[in-house]
């Protein structure tokens, strides 16, 4: 039981024997206390003043009184402070949790609750490489499934790409007309560069048509549908959804590439899924339902043969299913997909992590879902958040408009390698791969870190040199943290066994405390989906060790029973450190 519910507990009882009370868990309203009052936890004792027909401070009184004349009580002292009740902790109360939090392995993980959450994140085009915006979806989503792991949810990581459309017929083309048969073996490129390379040449030579065509008198709208690479795109589309051989075949190819170099990202991103949806899989299905509901009525065909659903009854708008010739849209595909997951898996709850510019294509989909008669359809949850950008100047791409994903992490490892150079090269027989590997985890954690301490709905921005920095709130601050404690440790040599009558100080306490709070940070970043509330508390965590670590030694502390304490203390936080980044998928490098 931890320290916030056993006081709730007793706060019950005692409103309860003293004024006749039965009090919800959610009336009693507890808080850290304040630096300026003695205590260690703070009783908010103003919703049973009424009942009580006595002033807050009477009320406190009383309380604080009963709890320390209680059987059990882990109170040591209180004092009131008008509707405050501060409250002082027994110090073997400490030390027990302490020791409670030492044998758990699996400390901060909450029970199975035997419920299955599927999580959508990454949804990538097959027609360019991951950019920045894709890193914050990706880091986000990952990080969200491991939180939702350890709050007892069974997850599946799910990814939906974007394998068919326009979009990707014009990296086909720009291909088949200007590459010459150029691979990724060829030209040494990953896949994913190469074809995302394809797709800004189509963009290049449809700009030129159009500047021709306007030149000779056209209006730029009309030059916009008659430039030949546009129709010839359009046309290539068709033969894809006819099922032609040699479109096909290209699709193929071109996208076996793409989807090689998308594996090396997510692997050096240090993500994964569980299963993976296709688009051209998907699609077809959504067409099917799109028919159905526009054969039940749900839908109409408009004179140009385009299909709409009519939202104006929910407050939106109209909404494009199905394209004059036949061929689908985004919409279209989340419909087919959400059917065959929810076929395919008995989800409780279904999470998109998508950014916060589609929150009315999400509102529509739930719509629609609901519409077509799928009960899973309004209780669909978009994880929106919002966007990231870098300083400008900082970290061009190759085509000079989007920030590579690939391009950010190596720079990242290597701003990092730079940075750790005098501290890594401290480090006795070290090897050149070990401090390679260092370099790794640092860079790509200060990545991580930096995006996810971030409120996932504010926009932000990812500034690399503050990310990499060793002080302040960063990645790199909390791994240095950690591996300067498995450094006391190494450096111990005798039997760590924790004595029941230690004496602690307040730093002590207070590291003792924020070590409790673990798995209610951890329940409270799954009720708010937010990362951010697991990296800041890391942080928090991080400072107080290194507060204490450096008004007071471990390893030369001459009182047996202390230097126990201590090293247990250590190890804890060690513990809960690895744990807390472990959930923004982060990597903890034993030395430093």
């Amino acid at each position: 039981m931890s320290l916030e519910q056993k006081i709730t507990s007793d706060v019950k009882q005692a409103v309860s024997a003293l004024y006749g009370i039965q009090a919800e868990d959610q009336q009693i309203q507890l808080q850290k206390t304040k630096p300026q009052f003695e205590g260690n936890l703070t009783v908010v004792v103003f919703p049973f003043v009424k009942a009580a027909r006595k002033a807050p401070q009477m009320v406190a009184e009383d309380i604080g009184k009963y709890l320390c004349e209680l059987n059990n009580s882990i109170v040591l002292r209180y004092n009131a402070v008008q509707g405050f009740l501060n409250l002082v902790i027994a110090p073997e109360f400490w030390l027990h949790i302490l020791q409670e939090i030492d044998n758990n392995a699996d400390y901060g993980t909450l029970p199975n609750n035997g419920h299955l959450m599927m999580v959508e994140y990454s949804s990538p085009n097959t027609n360019k490489p991951l950019h920045l915006g894709h890193v914050r979806n990706n880091l986000l989503g990952y990080s969200i499934a491991k939180i939702q792991e350890a709050n007892g949810w069974k997850v599946i990581k799910t990814n939906i790409v974007n394998d068919r459309g326009i979009h990707i017929c014009k990296s086909m083309l720009a291909w088949q007309l200007f590459g010459n048969g150029e691979t990724p073996q060829s030209s040494g490129k990953k896949g994913d560069h190469l074809i995302g390379d394809y797709y800004v040449r189509f963009d290049i030579e449809y700009k030129k048509q159009i500047k021709a065509l306007v030149e000779s008198g056209m209006d730029e709208d009309t030059a916009k549908r008659e430039a030949p690479l546009i129709k010839q795109a359009q046309q290539m589309l068709l033969r894809w959804e006819q099922g032609d051989p040699e479109i096909r075949q290209l699709w193929q190819t071109m996208n076996s590439w793409v989807y090689a170099g998308f594996d090396e990202t997510y692997r050096m991103m240090g993500v994964s899924f569980d299963k993976i949806y296709y688009e051209s899989q998907t699609y077809l299905e959504g067409k099917k339902e799109v028919e159905r509901g526009l054969e039940e009525g749900k839908f109409y065909r408009r004179a140009d043969n385009s299909v709409w659903a009519d939202l104006t009854g929910d407050g939106l708008d109209e909404k494009l299913l199905l394209r004059q010739d036949g061929t689908s849209v985004y919409i279209t595909q989340d419909i087919g997909t959400a059917k065959l997951r929810y076929q395919d898996y008995p989800i409780d709850k279904m999470v998109y992590v998508v950014g916060n510019e589609q929150e009315y294509h999400f509102k529509v989909l739930s719509i629609l879902l609901d519409r077509l008669g799928f009960p899973f359809g309004k209780e669909l949850v978009h994880f929106s958040y919002g966007m990231v950008e870098l300083p400008n100047g900082k970290m061009k791409s190759r085509e000079g408009t989007v920030v590579d994903a690939d391009d950010l992490m190596q720079q990242m490892i290597a701003d990092a390698k730079e940075v750790s150079k005098d501290k890594v090269n401290k480090l006795a027989d070290i090897s050149q791969a070990e401090a390679d590997e260092i370099a790794r985890k640092v860079g790509l954690g200060a990545l991580k870190y930096f995006i996810l301490k971030v409120d996932p709905k504010k926009n932000m921005l990812f500034n690399p040199e503050e990310s990499i920095d060793f002080n302040g709130n960063t990645g790199p601050f909390i791994q240095y943290t950690y591996a300067r404690i498995k450094s006391v440790l190494r450096k111990n040599n005798e039997e760590i066994n924790l004595c029941a009558d230690t004496q602690l100080n307040d730093k002590e306490v207070s590291l003792i405390q924020l070590l409790t709070q673990f798995t209610q940070v951890v329940k409270q970043a799954g009720d708010e989906f937010s990362p951010a509330v697991i990296a800041n508390y890391a942080y928090e965590l991080a400072s107080a060790f290194n507060s204490f670590y450096h008004d007071y030694s471990i390893l030369n502390e001459e009182d047996k029973n202390i230097r126990q304490m201590r090293l247990t203390l250590a190890r804890s936080t060690a513990k809960v450190l690895y744990s807390a980044m472990v959930l923004l998928g982060i990597e903890m490098p034993e030395r430093m």
